[in-house]
């Protein structure tokens, strides 16, 4: 039997999606957890793939067209079956197509449309994107098997990742950090290529996220410099050939900024569904939580010292530790310690769901606005494992490529906009988190040592709580502990 290729729910609130890209033409051969196409959700565009292998024989809704949960979009002739005869038989109209949005039949549920749709063809149904249950991570357990098999990245993108670089994403240049005063961040770019750029021999550059960063930091242009990695790629090992050698500095630029609207003129935008989305959480989340925030500084100069240490000695394996990996592994540690903040809410049945294991939420920008991918059981993670989950979590998240769950289930978020030299700012909560920390930029200030006036560096950081759950006492101590592990980073090994 032909088996459907039915429009997944990718989110908790999506009631319908948009097929972006299709990534298989008719007559293409289709492998079990393949990517068949594209699919934009109220939230982000994901990934859809197969869970039957065969050959795509009919779609049934074009690129661009939006479709309700459920709605057919195509189908695959399994083993034994023609596909000629599968599409003939789609066309005369032996096999369902997709209910349009604003068709007759889109009121119809997703569950009506699937199993009379079976009854009509006696195909067979394919849930292409719900999250298998072998993918699915379980916070109780370590990380270690995931950041094996993204040892590929774990090498902070030092090989080629095809599949993370879609041409049809705009590289940005833009970094959101976590208290790194320029120098590392949380959120590199994800993209390496940029159509038009000269470079590699290939009209564009290709380059790693880690030797863009660096090539940005030391004013490198990378055009001037020649990959060595797969297809060209330049990687971290040529741009600091290239500075051994004496490479010269690009001359300094200003920041890019967004398209300037002549005067007298107007431009209306309508929103994208990510950024309705974003508006209709945001505004729901600061109408009905009762936030209040505190803010602490921390001394990161401790951190800052043995983070090079570490780096010095990590070099040989191409992993380059941040600032923001310190900090994860401590808001891990206080969370530990304080679970009244790594908690989800329900207050419909007016319940407290503590968890023993952290899923930090990490927030990322993107071009269209914000999304926010889950570092699982971070808690269970060490730095050379929180450095590898997150950067391979934020490329694919820049990418637009992050699966259902890896959107969900968070039990706190982290944010920052240290990279922009933001000192301080308090952040909306993520319902039902109950709690979201902001960080700053950390940077040289003066501090009040044994009677003396001395430089060190500092960061600021907000936490944003649900007084409904939290209590201003319990989120002090939860700062008290992460600046205490932070200015002394020996106790995260105890």
């Amino acid at each position: 039997m032909p088996a459907q290729i039915t429009m997944p729910q990718l989110s908790d609130t999506m009631t319908e999606g948009t097929v972006v890209k299709w990534h298989k033409k008719e007559g293409d051969k289709v492998r079990a957890g393949e990517e068949l196409a594209d699919v934009e959700t109220d939230k982000a565009t994901m990934p859809m793939e197969a869970y039957e292998s065969g050959t795509l024989a009919h779609i049934a809704v074009p690129e661009g067209q939006k479709v309700k949960i459920g709605g057919v979009l195509g189908l695959i002739a399994t083993a034994g079956e023609n596909p000629a005869d599968v599409k003939k038989q789609a066309a005369s109209g032996g096999a369902p197509v997709a209910s349009a949005v604003g068709s007759a039949s889109a009121d119809r549920s997703a569950g009506k449309t699937l199993s009379s749709a079976s009854a009509a063809t006696g195909t067979s149904q394919t849930a292409v994107a719900a999250p298998r249950e072998d993918r699915r991570v379980t916070p109780s357990i370590p990380m270690l098997p995931a950041a094996e098999r993204r040892s590929a990245h774990a090498r902070d993108a030092e090989t080629d990742h095809p599949k993370m670089e879609p041409e049809r994403v705009q590289a940005r240049k833009d970094q959101v950090s976590m208290g790194t005063h320029g120098h590392e961040s949380l959120i590199s770019t994800a993209l390496a290529d940029r159509p038009g750029e000269k470079g590699n021999g290939h009209g564009r550059i290709r380059i790693s996220p880690l030797a863009r960063r660096i090539a940005e930091d030391k004013g490198i242009d990378p055009s001037q410099v020649r990959g060595s990695g797969p297809g060209g790629r330049i990687v971290q090992r040529d741009v600091m050939t290239f500075i051994e050698q004496g490479g010269s500095q690009k001359p300094a630029q200003m920041p890019a900024t967004a398209p300037s609207i002549a005067a007298g003129e107007k431009k209306v935008i309508p929103m994208t569904k990510m950024r309705a989305a974003i508006a209709t959480a945001l505004l729901r989340s600061k109408q009905t939580v009762p936030h209040f925030y505190e803010t602490i500084d921390i001394d990161v100069e401790e951190v800052s010292r043995l983070r090079e240490r570490l780096n010095q000695k990590l070099e040989g394996e191409k992993i380059r530790l941040s600032i923001a990996d310190f900090i994860t592994k401590g808001v891990a540690f206080a969370l530990v310690r304080h679970p009244v903040l790594n908690s989800r809410f329900n207050a419909e049945k007016g319940e407290i769901t503590q968890y023993g294991d952290v899923n930090l939420g990490i927030a990322v920008a993107i071009p269209d606005g914000l999304i926010v991918p889950v570092l699982r059981g971070v808690n269970h993670m060490g730095l050379r494992e929180i450095r590898a989950a997150t950067a391979d979590l934020v490329e694919r998240a820049r990418a637009q490529r992050l699966h259902r769950e890896e959107q969900s289930e968070a039990t706190f978020s982290i944010t920052s906009l240290g990279t922009y030299g933001v000192r301080e700012f308090s952040a909306i909560i993520n319902p039902p988190e109950v709690g979201i920390l902001a960080i700053g930029a950390a940077e040289k200030r003066p501090v009040v040592r044994e009677n003396q006036i001395v430089p060190r560096t500092v960061l600021s950081a907000t936490l944003s709580a649900d007084h409904r759950v939290v209590d201003g006492a319990i989120a002090a101590e939860f700062l008290r502990t992460l600046k205490q592990v932070l200015e002394e980073p020996g106790m995260l090994l105890v």
